[in-house]
Order: structure tokens, then sequence, then C-alpha cells
């Protein structure tokens, strides 16, 4: 039986976008920006890429400029920075830690995920080593649903905070389609995190703190 060229394209258009359509449907009235932020123990921050000499880049430096505020304003009380540090030279944590400490955060309120290689990994670890139950995650506004996908589907209560993008940033935007597609079939078949280890106490000793 031959299939239709019009059939053919709505079944490439379905496989497509029915999980990025999915992952929003699946957060709605769970994205927010930092000041209508409910209270949560954890911020997550995502990585985000580092300039050439070493610090953030503009939208992880967005990024770290919300959790400071949530920081702040009593919205949380520790934070988890999950980033990419697979080389000796690259270290996105280390500049995460950096910026928050540099800018009044107190270094034992600031946890270190070291394999956070890409937002499916932040999100298993971040349940799994760190023991996190409950989180506001931090990211751009065109990633954050599926951010925040990912997390609640390994086991955290997660909301998202939208930190601000570029409104001419569309590649972004499009990636997500296909971001998405990857997100799913890591959720359906249960995917390993690169590098899973032993568990952290870090988030438990930061939330300890009076």
């Amino acid at each position: 039986m031959k299939i239709g060229l019009g059939v053919l394209l709505a079944l490439v258009l379905l496989v497509g976008a029915g999980p990025y359509l999915w992952i929003r449907y699946a957060t709605m009235g769970m994205v927010h920006t930092v000041a209508d932020a409910p209270a949560a123990p954890v911020a997550i921050v995502l990585g985000a890429g580092l300039n050439a000499d070493g610090s953030p880049k503009p939208y992880l430096r967005l990024r770290l400029e919300d959790t400071l505020r949530l920081y702040q304003d009593g919205k949380i009380r520790a934070i988890l920075v999950s980033g990419d540090h697979g080389q000796v030279g690259y270290d996105e944590v280390a500049a995460m830690t950096s910026w928050l400490v540099d800018h009044g955060v107190p270094p034992g309120q600031v946890v270190a995920d070291h394999a956070g290689f890409d937002t499916y990994d932040s999100c298993v670890r971040a349940y799994a080593i760190f023991g996190v139950r409950a989180a506001l995650v931090v990211t751009q506004e065109f990633h954050v649903r599926r951010a925040v996908f990912l997390c609640r589907e390994a086991g955290i209560d997660a909301a998202g905070i939208g930190s601000p993008a570029s409104d001419d940033d569309t590649r972004y935007q499009v990636r997500e389609v296909p971001a998405a597609i990857k997100a799913m079939l890591d959720v359906v078949v249960g995917a390993s995190p690169r590098y899973l280890g032993r568990y952290e106490t870090g988030v438990d000793e930061a939330l300890s703190t009076p």
C-alpha cells in the first residue's frame, strides 16, 4: 500500500511536534517569573556555557541573576549548580559557584554537580545523587518547560523560572523540537546518565543550616 505524500508529511510532523506539544501541555501552570515564583527548598541552575575567560556567558549570567534574587527574596534555601565539567579546562560549575558566592550567597548554600552534562542528567542526578525532592529549575524561557518536565519525570516536584531570552534567538526555539524528542525517549527508556556515582550530602547539609 502506497502512503501519500500528505499522509507521510503528517506523520513526520506528528512524530516531530508531538513530544514538544506534550511537554508544553504537561507543564502548564508550572513556569513562573522570579516575582511570582513559589517557595521551594532548592533551586537547580543549569549550565549554559562559558566565555573564553571562564566567566558565565550572557544566558548563564541571567540564570544566576534570577537565582540570586530568589535567594535574596527567601524563596529558596539551597542552590544546586549543575553543569559540564567534562574537561579540566572547562568548568561551568566552578564559574557558577564563584559568581553566586561573589554576589553574597554563603558558600555552604551552593552545591556543585560537576556531571550535569545535559538537562536529563542534571535532573536525574539532582534526585538520585543529591536527594532533591522539590525545586525551582532556573533556565531560559525556551528551555524551561523541557527542564521542568524532565525533573518531574525524575521524581522532583519541580516548577520553572523562565529567565529572559533574546526575542530574535529563534534557533534555540527550533532546537527545542528535536530536544523534546530526545527528552521523551530518555524518559520512556529510562536512560542512565553519563555518570551517576554515589549519594552526596551537600544539599542535605545546606538545607540543615539555620
